[in-house]
C-alpha cells in the first residue's frame, strides 16, 4: 500500500485509514475478476457514496465531506492503488458534480447534489467529440432553444461511464461563435439519448467507456448550468481538478505496480541471493520510487495551491504530465523486474502497465499538457514564483 502521508489533521487520518480499509477488504477482492471479466462495478460506487467518498471535495451544506482537495487525491490514491478503473471513475463522478456545485443556481444545487455525491446517481462529462480531439472548441454537437426546451444533437466520445451513468455533464454549443458553448445536466433516461457498443480497450476493462448520442434530447431551460456561452469556462475549470484526478489515479497505479516489484524482488532468488540485492535491480526499484515520489509530490503542491485559492492551471498540468509518464515507466520496469511472469496474467503488473497507458491520453494528451506549461511560461504567469501559504 501507498506509504504515509502528510495529512492536516486527525480526521483526515481517520479518513485515510478508513479509506485503505475499504479498499482491501471490499474493492480489491473484486478488482482482477471484474477486470478480466470487462465487469462495470456499478455497485462498488454505491458503496463509496455510503462511504461519504464520492462528495469528498464539496461542501459539506451540498452534501459533501468538506474536505480539502489535498486530501481528497490522497483517498483516491488509495482507491486506485487496489482498483484503477474505481480511481478513475470516482475522478470522473467527481468531474461531473463540478458544474452544479460551481455554476448551478441554489434551487438546481438542492434539487441534484445531494443525490450525486451520495452515489445515487452516478455521473458522466461528455466533452470530447471524435473529430474535435483536445480542441473542444470546435465540437459540432448543438443544443438549440426551443421554447422552455433545448434540443440537443450530436455525439460525444470516449465517454466515461457512458450508458451506465444516471446523468450526463453535456457541452453543446449554443451559437455559432467558437465560444459558443453551454453547459448541460441530461438525465440517462432522456428520450434520444443512446449508448454505442462499450469501446474494446487494452486497460481499464472495468470502467465501460461508449460514445455517446443525442438524437433531438429534449433538456428543460432548468438544466442548464450558468448562462449560454459560460459551458467552455465551466469545462476549462473543471479540467484543471480533474487532471489533479488523474494525477493521484496514475500516481495510486504506479504506487501498486512498485509494491509488487518490491514483494518479488525480496522472495526471487538469483546466484544465492535474492534479486533486491542486486545492485543493477535495485538501483531500477530506487528510481522507481524516486519517480513515484516525485509524482506524489507534483500532484500535492498543485493541490494546496488549489486549496489557498492560488492559480493551479500550470501546477495541474504539471502533476498531470510527471504522474502520468512516471506511471508508464514505473509499470513497465515492473513487468521487467518480474521477467516472464510480468508478462503473463498470473500477476497483475501487466494489467497496470495497460492501465497506465491511456492515463497520458485522456484529461486532455501530455502533449497538451506541455502546451499548456509552455504557453504558461511564455505568459510570465505566476507558476514558480507563487508560494504556498506557510
Amino acid at each position: 500500500m501507498p506509504a504515509t502521508r502528510v495529512l492536516p489533521s486527525d480526521e483526515a487520518v481517520d479518513l485515510l485509514r478508513l479509506v485503505r480499509q475499504v479498499a482491501t477488504q471490499e474493492l480489491l477482492p473484486l478488482a482482477a475478476e471484474a477486470e478480466a471479466e470487462g465487469v462495470f462495478p456499478r455497485e462498488v460506487f454505491r458503496l463509496l457514496g455510503r462511504t461519504g467518498l464520492l462528495g469528498l471535495p464539496y461542501d459539506e451544506e451540498l452534501g459533501g465531506g468538506g474536505q480539502p482537495y489535498v486530501v481528497y487525491l490522497q483517498v483516491l490514491e488509495e482507491i486506485a492503488s487496489v482498483w484503477a478503473s474505481v480511481g478513475v471513475g470516482t475522478s470522473v463522478h467527481v468531474l461531473s458534480c463540478f458544474g452544479l456545485a460551481t455554476a448551478g443556481t441554489d434551487e438546481q444545487r438542492r434539487r441534484w447534489l445531494p443525490d450525486m455525491l451520495a452515489g445515487d446517481l452516478l455521473g458522466a462529462y461528455c466533452l470530447s467529440e471524435a473529430h474535435a480531439g483536445s480542441d473542444p472548441a470546435a465540437m459540432r454537437t448543438t443544443a438549440r432553444r426551443e421554447g422552455d426546451d433545448y434540443v440537443i444533437n450530436g455525439a460525444k466520445a470516449w465517454t466515461t461511464h457512458g450508458g451506465a451513468a444516471d446523468f450526463y455533464k453535456v457541452m453543446a454549443r449554443t451559437s455559432d461563435d467558437r465560444s459558443g458553448i453551454s453547459c448541460f445536466l441530461v438525465p440517462a433516461d432522456s428520450e434520444g439519448l443512446v449508448a454505442d457498443p462499450p469501446e474494446r480497450k487494452m486497460g481499464l476493462t472495468g470502467s465501460v467507456t461508449a460514445t455517446m448520442r443525442f438524437d433531438g434530447v429534449r433538456v428543460p431551460v432548468e438544466r442548464r448550468l450558468g448562462a449560454e456561452g459560460d459551458g467552455l469556462r465551466i469545462a476549462l475549470a473543471g479540467l484543471d481538478s480533474g487532471r489533479l484526478g488523474i494525477a493521484a489515479v496514475a500516481t495510486g497505479l504506479a504506487q501498486a505496480a512498485l509494491d509488487q516489484a518490491i514483494a518479488y524482488a525480496r522472495e526471487r532468488e538469483t546466484f544465492g541471493k535474492a534479486i533486491i540485492d542486486h545492485q543493477g535491480l535495485a538501483f531500477l526499484l530506487a528510481d522507481m520510487e524516486a519517480a513515484v515520489a516525485s509524482a506524489r509530490a507534483t500532484l500535492l503542491h498543485a493541490a494546496r495551491l488549489r486549496d489557498q485559492g492560488l492559480p493551479f492551471s500550470r501546477e495541474a498540468a504539471v502533476a498531470k504530465l510527471v504522474a502520468t509518464d512516471n506511471a508508464m515507466r514505473v509499470t513497465t520496469d515492473a513487468v521487467q523486474v518480474l521477467g516472464g511472469y510480468g508478462y503473463t496474467r498470473d500477476f497483475p503488473v501487466e494489467r497496470f502497465m495497460r492501465e497506465a497507458k491511456v492515463m497520458q491520453i485522456f484529461e486532455g494528451t501530455n502533449q497538451i499538457q506541455r502546451l499548456v506549461i509552455s504557453r504558461s511560461l511564455a505568459k510570465g504567469d505566476g507558476g514558480g514564483l507563487v508560494r504556498e501559504a506557510p
